[in-house]
């Protein structure tokens, strides 16, 4: 597992991206990937291309992701999910709360 963040140049938009599992044990990395910038980005964006995996503490992170970002004012963009993942979501119903695709 590996979480790799990176702001574009103007600092509008952050990319997070999830490689492997994500679950509880990657709850400290994905906090660091978005909490140590001092300017927060208008958007945010969770690749989860390379995710193989992906339980109910991730959800949790997300939320707190979204918290972070603004709440219900928040940009947070969830992109490149395989299938299983975003039955995942859609059970959640976390397509109200995010941008998926």
């Amino acid at each position: 597992m590996s979480i790799e963040s990176e702001v574009s140049l103007d600092g509008t938009t952050l990319t997070i991206a999830i490689k492997g599992r994500f679950d509880f044990g990657s709850h400290q990395d994905f906090r660091n990937s978005y909490e140590r910038f001092y300017k927060v980005p208008d958007t945010y964006i969770v690749n989860l291309k390379e995710t193989t995996y992906m339980d109910s503490s991730a959800l949790g992170m997300l939320l707190l992701l979204r918290d972070h970002a603004g709440g219900d004012e928040a940009e947070v963009r969830v992109i490149n999910s395989s299938s299983d993942v975003r039955k995942i979501l859609a059970i959640s119903n976390f397509d109200k709360l995010f941008d998926i695709n």
